[in-house]
């Protein structure tokens, strides 16, 4: 690696969202609802992974726009991605509208 090429991270493990659990083959009263505890992890992994990114893009607003271009972003792009629902996750949202300008 050279200092033109930029540094790419291994993929942690917040980045793949949480997988539902397996059914069970024998369901006990005291077993708890899996479709439930679930959605509660997948709504956890969504709000610790927007507010990650929030935690990398929002200081970078801070930047004029020949950094941000330097950077490979644009001002509105990290806006436009830093409103976007919970649901939505942002930082592949972001990827994919920075890869239908380079085409």
């Amino acid at each position: 690696m050279n200092q033109y090429q930029p540094l790419q991270h291994e993929a942690s493990q917040d980045d793949n969202a949480p997988t539902p659990p397996t059914r069970l083959a024998l369901y006990m009263p005291a077993t708890p609802p899996l479709g439930l505890i679930h959605a509660l992890e997948l709504w956890w992994w969504r709000y610790r992974r927007r507010r990650q990114f929030r935690q990398r893009f929002q200081p970078l607003l801070a930047y004029d726009d020949h950094m941000l271009e330097d950077m490979g972003h644009r001002r509105s792009d990290i806006q436009w991605a830093l409103g976007l629902p919970l649901q939505v996750d942002a930082l592949k949202a972001l990827q994919e509208r920075r890869a239908r300008y380079k085409r």
